[in-house]
């Protein structure tokens, strides 16, 4: 067993859960010439800017690269290339991570931006400070809070 990152966190972005928990449904296509379907369903569960968790109903290729389109509010078709890091089966079910090899920075910037503001406002309901939602939050437009201001978009 290696202990070398035990009690350490080793990701370096901090992971911008989707939809807080439920995920987000969205299409892939793996370029892969002996997949059986060109696209297919998959739920998207988590982002930053260096990957991505998914979660998948058919297995995925074993291919080395590949090429994406990321659709969400916010980051709308963004080209990606990465590659599949890890494959956990769950009965009929694959939780893929995906490690960008391949993002544009301005997006990295914003993704990474999307964390914090996602982590600060955590903290702020956490604390249960009156005005959670925070102007100018670059993840309002995937947010799902009740907390959520109702003077949104500011003027």
């Amino acid at each position: 067993m290696n202990h070398k990152h035990e009690g350490h966190e080793r990701r370096q972005h901090a992971r911008v859960p989707i939809v807080d928990g439920v995920g987000e449904p969205i299409t892939v296509k793996f370029d892969d010439p002996s997949a059986q379907t060109e696209t297919q369903p998959a739920i998207l569960t988590d982002l930053s800017a260096g990957g991505m968790s998914l979660l998948v109903f058919v297995e995925p290729p074993h291919a080395k690269q590949f090429d994406m389109v990321l659709t969400l509010p916010g980051l709308d078709h963004l080209k990606l290339e990465g590659k599949i890091v890890r494959v956990m089966q769950k009965g009929p079910t694959y939780r893929v991570g995906i490690t960008f090899t391949q993002i544009p920075k301005k997006y990295q910037h914003l993704i990474n931006a999307m964390a914090q503001d996602h982590t600060d406002c955590e903290t702020r309901i956490g604390l249960r400070l009156p005005d959670a939602c925070a102007p100018k939050c670059t993840f309002h437009l995937m947010c799902t809070k009740v907390q959520k201001a109702p003077h949104w978009p500011p003027k």
